[in-house]
């Protein structure tokens, strides 16, 4: 019941991937979705991109800066200068 320009950085994200997965796509890539809020909003977006993992079956791909969210994936594939450095499974 908000405006677009009443809402939190967070709310925005969260609106944003719900907007991406109501149409229940096989694969979800996204680009640096935490990358403007805190800590806090930015695990609720990867728990929430979690849940869709596991409950839906969707598969998503996130770019991130952020390593210690990343590590909350399966698999984390770190790359430097365009190169393939780590990739592991993780969970």
């Amino acid at each position: 019941n908000h405006f677009p320009s009443e809402l939190s950085g967070g709310e925005i994200q969260r609106v944003a991937i719900a907007r991406a997965l109501v149409t229940e796509p096989a694969i979800v890539l996204a680009d640096e979705p935490t990358g403007n809020l805190d800590t806090k909003n930015a695990r609720e977006i990867f728990n929430l991109f979690r849940q869709f993992n596991q409950e839906e079956k969707i598969t998503i791909l996130v770019a991130t800066h952020n390593v210690k969210l990343g590590y909350k994936s399966d698999r984390v594939i770190q790359l430097r200068d365009g190169r393939i450095e780590k990739d592991e499974s993780v969970n």
